[in-house]
């Protein structure tokens, strides 16, 4: 077992990731070592690299990062299994959560750790233990509580990375928001988020699925994910032109739900347009603070619609996701979510290429940095 890992440290935005090495902990009876093998870029952390919100850092930087998959480096004495009970030992490969519950405040009490306030800690530095607090290193530290399953071998890394947060994320979320058969669906946003969601509603029973975005590539690729129709923003610059072809692609009624995976506060109220009356929107992409909107409260009790906020998901959700893409691997592309590859040290490159905030397009889906 090396000393050491090298791993991305952000020192904020405007500023290069510098690779570090960083000391490799001593694992924890319950706590497990895990080498990275496919870490992607979400949304989300293009957010924090863009400056969206402001962001504490550590003067020692923060290895973040949350996305990602790899394989069993060290465990702890006590582990013997995953967490459904299946043995497990070093080298298998496994999917985990990314977050900590902490077992111990209401939300938890009631049962419903996604909604645990403290599972997400403020940005921690890589000289304070555990050091392998995110993605973005060739090692990982699944602390005491996290947890783990093993991955099927018939899915390739590349399939499996996106499992423990967008393809969790949107299973439970449409749960969550009970997506039922014959549904009408409209999902804003077509990135790695928005294109498993297409799918994973079309799997629950949606009788139409209505992607909205302005990238022509990514409503091409959302297509081959089942949606029934997309929408160019650009093509149809009018939002009230926008609204009635939803409503028209709805037999006049509107969809039973609408998604934000965007991440961009402007496509919440437009989406709540797009309900019908008693439908519910289902908000996930925006994780700024201090991001508002105008909303008027009457369209929300005039027609009996709701908004439901969803961050992280319940572990549960992640073997039946990895069930999911056995199940569908001939059904969806799901090797086409990771369109762009790069080494850990061009990490900075992979960014740089899959920002498309004030930008045209981006050819990238979801790039994946392999350590």
């Amino acid at each position: 077992m090396p000393a050491t890992a090298r791993a991305a440290v952000f020192f904020g935005p405007g500023k290069p990731f510098e690779i570090r090495e960083v000391p490799i902990p001593e694992v924890d009876a319950n706590g497990v070592l895990i080498r990275v093998t496919a870490a992607n870029i979400c949304g989300s952390d293009l957010h924090f690299w863009r400056g969206d919100a402001p962001l504490r850092l550590p003067e020692d930087g923060w290895i973040f990062g949350h996305e990602m998959t790899g394989r069993v480096a060290k465990l702890g004495s006590r582990i013997k299994a995953d967490s459904l009970g299946r043995p497990l030992k070093e080298g298998d490969r496994v999917a985990y959560t990314y977050f900590y519950p902490c077992g111990r405040c209401y939300a938890c009490l009631n049962k419903e750790p996604a909604a645990c306030p403290h599972k997400l800690e403020r940005p921690l530095g890589p000289s304070t233990p555990p050091h392998l607090h995110g993605a973005f290193a060739d090692h990982y530290y699944l602390r005491p509580g996290g947890a783990l399953f093993a991955v099927p071998a018939e899915l390739p890394d590349e399939v499996v990375a996106p499992v423990n947060c967008a393809l969790a994320q949107v299973m439970y979320g449409l749960h969550v928001v009970g997506v039922r058969f014959g549904d009408r669906v409209v999902i804003q946003g077509a990135g790695g988020l928005g294109l498993q969601a297409a799918a994973v509603a079309k799997d629950m029973g949606a009788a139409t699925v209505i992607v909205v975005d302005q990238i022509p590539g990514r409503l091409e690729l959302a297509k081959a994910f089942g949606a029934d129709h997309t929408l160019n923003l650009k093509d149809v610059p009018d939002r009230r032109e926008r609204v009635k072809l939803v409503r028209e692609w709805t037999g006049g009624v509107g969809a039973d739900v609408a998604c934000d995976f965007v991440g961009f506060p402007a496509v919440i109220t437009e989406g709540i347009e797009m309900l019908r009356s008693g439908g519910t929107y289902l908000e996930i992409g925006t994780i700024s603070r201090g991001a508002k909107i105008e909303l008027e409260p009457s369209l929300l009790v005039w027609g009996s619609k709701k908004i439901v906020g969803v961050i992280q998901y319940d572990p549960w959700i992640i073997p039946r996701a990895l069930d999911f893409l056995v199940r569908t691997k001939a059904r969806w592309p799901w090797d086409r979510i990771v369109s762009h590859k790069y080494p850990l040290e061009k990490i900075n490159e992979a960014f740089a290429a899959s920002e498309w905030h004030n930008k045209e397009t981006t050819s990238i889906t979801r790039a994946a940095l392999i350590p």
